[in-house]
């Protein structure tokens, strides 16, 4: 199973800052084990909200110039409040610092008003053919999905 955490890019500011949402449903497949009587969307999948919606920063600052884009390091994470099925998050996501292979952010996760997640964190952005030259393939492949994915995403 994969995930996809946001639905809808609202604002993007290249270099800057991206704001996100994402609704929560029922019907998603984790709900039904986190938790059976009180369904909430597990916070490490919150995290994973900032990290996506990062993720398209960077890519759209860097024009798709790395096909992967991975978590490096996650600081000062705090869950606040719980996130259940019919609600909505949205997630601001401002840039530190954007480098060719690094780039720190922080950002915040709110739902009605009231801040479900804080973090600072880093993401290491990478194409696989640095390591195999054969996987340059690869690497334009993945970029090509990704822009067409952006397609459903961009504001």
């Amino acid at each position: 199973m994969k995930f996809v955490l946001i639905d809808k890019v609202v604002k993007l500011e290249p270099g800057r800052s991206i704001r996100t949402t994402k609704a929560v449903s029922l019907a998603e497949e984790y709900l039904a084990d986190h938790f059976p009587t009180f369904p909430v969307l597990p916070g490490v999948l919150l995290l994973e909200g900032l990290v996506e919606s990062a993720s398209w920063l960077v890519r759209q600052t860097q024009d798709y110039s790395n096909s992967m884009i991975l978590l490096q390091e996650a600081r000062n994470v705090k869950y606040k409040s719980f996130l259940t099925p019919g609600g909505r998050i949205e997630y601001t996501v401002e840039a530190k610092t954007m480098e060719q292979n690094v780039s720190s952010f922080s950002g915040i996760g709110v739902s009605y008003n009231e801040v479900i997640i804080e973090a600072k964190f880093a993401l290491r952005h990478f194409n696989l053919a640095y390591n195999d030259s054969i996987k340059a393939a690869l690497d334009a492949k993945i970029i090509e999905n990704l822009r067409k994915r952006w397609q459903l995403l961009k504001p």
